[in-house]
């Protein structure tokens, strides 16, 4: 077997999310560490434009383990067989035992990729606990709120990861409430609530898979109506803080962009409800998530 065709089995793990994941996390990381003086962060000298790729690579690498626990276990396999037969393990490709020794590499391999790019070291020890607690602990089962939070953590990890290999050193954290350190603190806070809030926009079109798995996701236990509103007044409240946290103005192309998008989302999540659509909302969603990180630097405190 050739070089392409192994590149292309990893790549194939990981495709599905390069729109939730891959593309995000880089815009983030990429996008927060130009604005890394409204954080009080000094430069260390490198240009994140330049790390770009390295940025993309820490994303991807520590991506690709998490991937391929989640897509290895029998039940995943037979689901992945029937709906997403281009995924590396039910085309055949590679077999679960060979996965779980690569995944086994990859995870024994990341940490020391964050070192030698110089930034996300603790985001990717602590993507290995949660992500074994999502795939293999019941995390992505047993409940809603446990659900959406590791989701929240994970989406954190990988988003300060990207920006710390975009400034090629650790971010401090203060904890202290005050001063230009502590907002990078809360603009994390901000990120999570979002993820665990509405990252369940996922879940819409697959709640027939999910309830023949037994995955307790939020449009399960409390019901389609009830997780569809959470979305929409989530997505309502959410499409106005972030702009207003940066300071935009209401009239501002920040502000009606991150405002258009999550009334898009809210609006078609309680309109359009079938799995076709429910899929298209979710990609919108993502659009605006990667919207909104753009907005530190539209911030009239930043000056690049």
């Amino acid at each position: 077997m050739t070089v392409a065709f192994h590149a292309k089995t990893l790549w194939l793990f990981t495709f599905s999310d390069l729109k939730t994941i891959v593309i995000p996390s880089t815009i983030f990381g990429t996008i927060n560490a130009l604005a890394a003086s409204l954080y009080g962060i000094p430069s260390a000298g490198t240009d994140p434009i330049w790390r770009l790729p390295l940025v993309l690579l820490w994303v991807w690498a520590n991506l690709l383990p998490f991937a391929i626990n989640n897509q290895r276990t029998p039940l995943s396999v037979t689901e992945d067989s029937a709906n997403k037969p281009w995924r590396p393990i039910p085309q055949g490709r590679i077999s679960p035992g060979q996965a779980k020794v690569l995944m086994l590499c990859l995870y024994a391999a990341t940490p020391f990729i964050s070192m030698l790019l110089a930034g996300g070291l603790r985001q990717s020890v602590a993507l290995v606990f949660l992500g074994t607690w999502y795939n293999n602990f019941g995390g992505a089962d047993e409940h809603p709120i446990i659900r959406n939070a590791i989701n929240a953590l994970g989406y954190l990890c990988f988003a300060s990861g990207a920006m710390e290999v975009s400034l090629a050193s650790s971010i401090p954290i203060d904890f202290s409430g005050s001063g230009s350190g502590s907002i990078l603190l809360q603009w994390l806070g901000i990120i999570a609530g979002i993820i665990i809030t509405t990252v369940h926009t996922q879940d819409m079109y697959d709640q027939e898979g999910d309830a023949l798995r037994g995955r307790r996701t939020l449009p399960i236990v409390v019901g389609d109506a009830w997780a569809r509103w959470i979305t929409a007044l989530s997505m309502a409240i959410w499409g106005i803080c972030c702009p207003a946290f940066w300071g935009a103005a209401p009239g501002s192309m920040a502000f009606i962009m991150s405002f258009g998008l999550a009334i898009t989302v809210a609006i078609r999540t309680l309109m359009y409800r079938d799995v076709p659509n429910d899929k298209l909302t979710f990609l919108v969603w993502n659009i605006w998530v990667s919207t909104v990180f753009f907005l530190p630097i539209c911030s009239p405190s930043h000056r690049v």
